[in-house]
């Protein structure tokens, strides 16, 4: 499984870990009960009704169990997604082009707003293929039925993307952050601090 903390992963593997997810709500099983059951045999509590089993299921409701309700409704209720690009390579790299796909995708089934943050420790002045990497942004996201979508420029600010990522999300009130493995394998993203400091679910995309 991918980090913990606000974590989910599109198929094949999916890991959805939202900070409010307890592991701590108990169930009971209640006894069966039939003349001919082995296992009732042994607890001695039989059926007064021969040959009838009877099963009998109860949860216990414990405060966890809310939370858990509410943050699974969360995830189907997307408005603002963020698709952080990290890479400088002026035609996006194959982790980045699969975000951008998914993060259409997503916008699309839930009519959901975009906003995508271009992130670089240079100046711009200092990227000559700036602009090239820009539009080659606007036409996957075209490709996944988006013209209208905001671009953040975040440039020169040093090798902080993780900070800014989580920055944008908090400031932005975004509800799900779409994010290649690309680019937690390559350095730019540190998962352990963004599974820390980011205020919403990360959907992490294998490669």
């Amino acid at each position: 499984m991918a980090v913990a903390h606000h974590l989910l992963a599109l198929p094949p593997r999916i890991s959805i870990l939202p900070s409010s997810f307890s592991s701590s709500s108990s169930f009971s099983l209640l006894p069966l009960s039939s003349s001919s059951s082995p296992l009732c045999a042994k607890t001695g509590k039989l059926s007064v009704f021969p040959g009838l089993l009877k099963l009998g299921y109860k949860a216990k409701a414990t405060p966890q169990d809310s939370e858990v309700n509410l943050a699974a409704e969360a995830f189907t209720r997307f408005k603002h997604l963020l698709l952080p690009v990290t890479d400088r390579n002026p035609y996006l790299s194959e982790g980045t082009r699969q975000a951008a796909a998914t993060t259409a995708a997503l916008a699309k089934k839930y009519g959901a707003d975009i906003t995508v943050v271009v992130i670089d420790e240079k100046q711009k002045e200092s990227i000559p293929e700036h602009n090239t990497q820009l539009s080659s942004i606007r036409w996957h996201l075209s490709e996944g039925g988006f013209q209208e979508f905001r671009v953040l420029e975040r440039l020169g600010e040093g090798s902080k993307p993780t900070a800014i990522i989580g920055e944008v999300a908090d400031d932005l009130n975004l509800d799900l952050v779409v994010l290649s493995m690309e680019a937690i394998h390559s350095k730019h993203v540190d998962a352990n601090l963004l599974a820390e400091f980011i205020p919403c679910p990360v959907l992490l995309l294998p490669l």
